[in-house]
This record gives structure tokens, C-alpha cells and sequence, in this order.
């Protein structure tokens, strides 16, 4: 939840920005510097702190501590595609099936809760957190301007 209020917050102050320097506002750009700065905040932190995402990780994941080191690895990859406009369309994509990829591992510390340096330990943080998903894969795809529903 906490990656979906830094996005909320990083996109108000893009959007204030845009619109003090212009009178005019363009959403989709700044959704992507808000997904980017977001993306970029959690990928550093799962590379200096994998211990913390860890206790995330479905038992069936080979080498977890390699995996969480590979999603920051993502997570910084997409942040920079999405600013890089030969690469956007291609970043938005792998985002999107990133995010849909890790759905897994949030629906397990839904159902069996989790504690560790750093998340909170509220199932209920999780349940939530699960109805927020589906935003997560949408809002690259709105970033790049690939779909423009619901706002076009």
C-alpha cells in the first residue's frame, strides 16, 4: 500500500507541477514520473534491504534472495524505460506482467499474514492491498499511453 500512496503522491505533485510551470496538464506524464520515482524508491530498497521481501516469497520460488535481487532489478529497469521514449511501450508491457507476476506472493501474505522489518504485520493490510492490483497493471499501460480507458 505504501508503493500505491507514494505513486497517489508523487502524481499529484507531477500534475501540480506540470500545471503551475504550464496551465496545463498532461496525466500520463505525469503518472509515469510518478510510477518511475516510485519504481525506482522500491527497487533500491529491494537491492539494499532483500531481507525485508523475503518472508513475501512463495515456497516454490528457486532462490528466493536472487529473486527479490532480480525484481529490484525490474522495478529499476521499468522506471527507466518508461522515461525513455523509444522504450516506453516495451516497459509498460514488462510492467504490466510484473505485476501481474508478483499477484502470487501478495495473495500468500493475504492468507497467511506476514511479519517482517519494515511491512506492517495486519492481515487486513494485505486483503486490501490485493483490491489495489489491478491498478498496478493498469497504470503503466495508461503511463505509455497504450490504453486510454477510463480517463480518455
Amino acid at each position: 500500500m505504501l508503493f500505491f500512496l507514494l505513486l497517489g503522491v508523487l502524481t499529484a505533485l507531477a500534475v501540480l507541477g506540470q500545471y503551475a510551470v504550464a496551465h496545463a496538464v498532461a496525466v500520463a506524464a505525469a503518472m509515469r514520473w510518478a510510477l518511475s520515482g516510485s519504481l525506482v524508491f522500491f527497487g533500491i530498497d529491494h537491492l539494499r534491504k532483500p531481507g525485508r521481501y523475503l518472508p513475501m516469497m512463495p515456497a516454490v520460488v528457486p532462490a528466493p534472495r536472487a529473486m527479490v535481487l532480480f525484481t529490484g532489478a525490474c522495478e529499476l529497469a521499468g522506471a527507466v524505460g518508461l522515461m525513455i521514449p523509444v522504450l516506453r511501450v516495451a516497459a509498460a508491457w514488462a510492467l504490466a506482467v510484473y505485476f501481474v507476476c508478483v499477484f502470487p506472493a501478495n495473495i500468500r501474505n493475504a492468507m497467511q499474514g506476514l511479519s517482517t522489518e519494515g511491512l506492517p504485520s495486519a492481515r487486513w493490510y494485505y486483503w486490501v492491498r490485493l483490491l489495489f492490483q489491478p491498478i498496478a497493471v493498469w497504470w503503466p499501460l495508461y503511463a505509455a499511453e497504450i490504453i486510454t480507458w477510463p480517463l480518455a
